[in-house]
């Protein structure tokens, strides 16, 4: 039988208690110098690789950490820095490598460099910085981060293994610069060597293993294109001596790219078998003998208990199947574990017993993998363990719990009246302009309001029972008719109530609906230093009161002269942010959801709300990685938005709020979901909207973001104005609005009442000008 090893391709970064989180935050505001960041950070590392080795994992992965983000950490290493930020390290030190991330605006010393644009992570809720290739760009071995970290790793006495973010995936994912107009993967001849100068110094540095991280592999390639880039790339790696390569993607199926990637000069090839379980049968007869196969068999993306008995059946499906090949086989997680929660210990006391034991967050997952591993070599080893796990995956199978008939009887007895509005948008326009009274390009934000130390102290009291619900109550009226009032002064026209009773877009409205459970520690990194703490969806939704009503018509009492708009999370983006079920399919979960969402709709306009927002940021991230996929996600994504937002008259407008995301692939599902009024993220990715209008087209009303709210710099006048001016050669001036790109709640107050404040003029300059 082939060897059997276990391991993980990566780790959540943030700590047990979000340690990362604190350290970076406290950099940022100037309260620790660099050196105690650096030390805490190591001191996080090295719990993290005991935590691994403690359960049996054979080898750790290293490298995986990073203060903001692994894509950023890859190209500022090989020395994609845009000439904005060069002049900030020249003192050394991390300043240059944050402002790509953040954005830096310092006018004592005159710097004001905005961030990278921000996307999101193939179709995950993790947040990846883009790298900017000029035509022009050089590079060069600029940090030798992954290399320190391995050293770091092997002193302490761990047998690691460095991650790296392949060349082909990195220039992939890029993108131009600004003026610049060659492909980024026209580099990858100039990328190469400074790849390769990095590998030799972690072969000088006593590495045996690199796992190579091209989850590319895992899209529809142009094997035209991409084929022989691969393999300029890995012929030169493989001239290395001393290295082996795990080749890794993950996220969906190799499928027609698994034939040409197994021949690859690389030394193993990683297999999702969760996601991408079809690969096997070609991937065992295609990948030759002397590779070693590593399959993913718990899943990285999710948080309930891996079923260890089916698991193990692959796994010795495998192992049967290579039986007389010379490599051996790695037992793995999925993908990196940085999508789960990091331990599931917290919970305990928290949750009650059934439910913790349908969970498994990073360090159970751990012991998963070890578990199967163990059950390769000697089954009795670890048959009490194989026994518990299939007693809690039967618990959850057979828990009444999880369905409730009236939920499932109401979804299937819809009818096509439930997915569209009483009248086309040309109708709707007219009456709703006639009911709002509102000015050519009208103002108005995306929702939340800074969420201060105040704001923050006084849920916590309440949380803790240290202050009653009248008291909570009042501090939070207090702060929503303060936040209405001072938009109001400075002159936006259309409203809203700040968010103040809200921790997370979804986490809220999950509390307020059946079929969730909430975690008191299930963190997962969003982007940079931002963590959230998604539901768990374990069973069919239904909404038992009014979630948002009473908030909503607090709110517009404090506004009598305009409309404060009611704020809802969609359907697609509640179930894209929370941990799933994965007994039935997800656009079941997400028609429940859109039923829920579409009572309080209802009720919201009943109570007097003229303009109803149903954010559905996430609906380009739930579209699949391989394109034969795509209609079927779409067909479904629009009709749950559809049924969610329908049930109201002509003259309630109906918005909805998209971000971070490329546009083109959806644009016609955007148009389909039939919404009033649109905002969408725009200052942080170079107007490229602005390519799919003019593609597309749109005839509803659209407010593109007019700068970035992730970024802690106030945009001036000037700087809006020009993007202003940009999007009214698109889009008609009776459809448009100013507004920002995102919700406001992680900025500081302010910064937000300068920012908005301009705002406001750049809309009052456009209307004296279109007078």
């Amino acid at each position: 039988m082939s060897s059997i090893k276990s391991t993980i391709l990566g780790f959540p970064r943030m700590g047990s208690d979000r340690q990362l989180k604190k350290l970076v935050e406290s950099f940022w505001a100037g309260k620790i110098p660099e050196t105690e960041l650096v030390e805490g950070s190591k001191k996080l590392r090295a719990e993290h690789w005991a935590l691994q080795t403690s359960y049996g994992l054979t080898e750790v992965p290293a490298g995986d950490f990073s203060y903001y983000d692994h894509v950023l950490d890859t190209a500022y290493s090989v020395g994609i820095v845009p000439e904005r930020y060069q002049n900030l390290d020249k003192e050394g030190g991390i300043q240059a490598y944050f402002a790509m991330a953040r954005g830096l605006q310092n006018k004592s010393i005159g710097v004001d460099v905005p961030s990278l644009e921000m996307k999101k992570w193939f179709d995950t809720n993790y947040h990846f910085m883009v790298p900017e290739i000029s035509d022009d760009q050089q590079f060069n071995l600029h940090s030798t981060k992954v290399v320190d970290e391995f050293k770091e790793a092997k002193e302490l006495g761990y047998n690691a293994r460095p991650v790296v973010l392949g060349p082909v995936t990195l220039l992939t994912l890029s993108k131009a610069a600004k003026g610049s107009s060659s492909a980024p993967l026209s580099h990858l001849s100039k990328l190469i060597p400074v790849y390769v100068e990095l590998l030799g110094q972690l072969a000088a540095a006593g590495a045996e293993w690199v796992q190579i991280d091209e989850p590319i592999l895992a899209l529809d390639l142009d094997a035209a294109v991409y084929q022989p880039a691969f393999d300029q790339v890995y012929s030169e790696f493989a001239k290395i001596d001393g290295l082996k390569y795990l080749l890794t993607s993950y996220f969906d199926r190799l499928g027609d790219n698994l034939t040409w990637a197994a021949a690859l000069p690389v030394d193993g090839i990683h297999l999702d078998l969760v996601r991408g379980a079809s690969d096997i049968d070609a991937a065992l007869s295609t990948i030759p003998a002397d590779k070693v196969i590593s399959v993913g068999l718990v899943n990285g993306r999710n948080i309930w208990k891996a079923n260890l008995n089916k698991q193990l059946e692959t796994l010795n499906k495998v192992i049967s199947a290579r039986a007389s090949a010379s490599a051996p086989i790695w037992v793995s997680s999925s993908c990196s574990l940085l999508h789960s929660p990091h331990s599931l210990k917290p919970e305990a006391g928290h949750l009650d017993e059934e439910t913790l034991g349908w969970l498994s967050f990073a360090e159970e997952k751990i012991e998963e993998v070890a578990i199967l591993a163990a059950a390769a070599i000697n089954r009795s080893s670890v048959e009490a363990q194989l026994q518990s796990n299939a007693a809690k995956v039967l618990s959850r199978q057979q828990s009444e719990r999880i369905t409730r008939p009236a939920v499932q009887q109401r979804l299937a007895s819809l009818n096509e009246t439930f997915y569209s509005r009483q009248a086309p948008f040309n109708e709707r326009q007219q009456v709703q302009r006639s009911a709002l009274q509102l000015p050519l390009f009208p103002t108005t934000t995306i929702g939340s309001f800074p969420q201060t130390a105040e704001v923050r102290k006084a849920r916590a009291q309440f949380r803790k029972g240290a202050l009653s619900t009248a008291k909570y109550q009042e501090f939070l009226d207090a702060e929503t008719r303060k936040c209405i009032e001072w938009q109001d002064e400075i002159g936006l026209d259309v409203l809203v109530h700040g968010e103040f009773e809200r921790t997370d877009m979804v986490e809220f409205f999950g509390e307020n609906l059946e079929g969730f459970v909430f975690t008191k520690k299930g963190w997962v990194q969003s982007y940079g230093s931002r963590c959230v703490k998604p539901p768990v969806i374990f069973g069919d939704v239904s909404r038992p009161k009014a979630m948002t009503v009473d908030v909503a018509r607090f709110a517009q009492s404090c506004s009598p002269s305009k409309p404060v708009k009611g704020m809802l999370t969609g359907p697609v983006t509640i179930l894209q942010w929370s941990f799933v079920r994965d007994d039935q399919p997800r656009s079941q979960t997400a028609g429940q959801i859109a039923l829920a969402i579409r009572d309080e709709v209802v009720d919201l306009e009943a109570a007097g709300i003229k303009v109803i927002q149903v954010d559905e940021p996430a609906i380009r991230e739930g579209l699949p990685l391989r394109k034969s996929d795509y209609e079927a996600y779409l067909k479904w994504s629009v009709d749950v938005f559809r049924l969610a937002t329908t049930g109201v008259r002509n003259e309630t407008q109906i918005h909805s709020h998209f971000c971070y995301s490329d546009f083109n692939e959806i644009f016609t599902a955007i148009k389909g979901l039939d919404a009033d009024v649109i905002t969408i993220e725009n200052s942080k990715s170079d107007l490229k909207l602005l390519g799919a209008l003019e593609v597309h087209g749109y005839s509803a009303e659209i407010g593109p973001g007019l700068y970035d709210i992730h970024s802690p710099r106030v945009p001036s006048v000037d700087e809006m104005a020009a993007r202003f001016a940009a999007l009214q050669k698109y889009i008609p001036a009776e459809n448009l609005w100013a507004n920002p790109d995102c919700g406001l709640k992680t900025r500081g107050w302010p910064e937000v009442k300068e920012s908005l404040i301009n705002l406001v003029a750049v809309a009052k300059d456009a209307r004296k000008q279109h007078a």
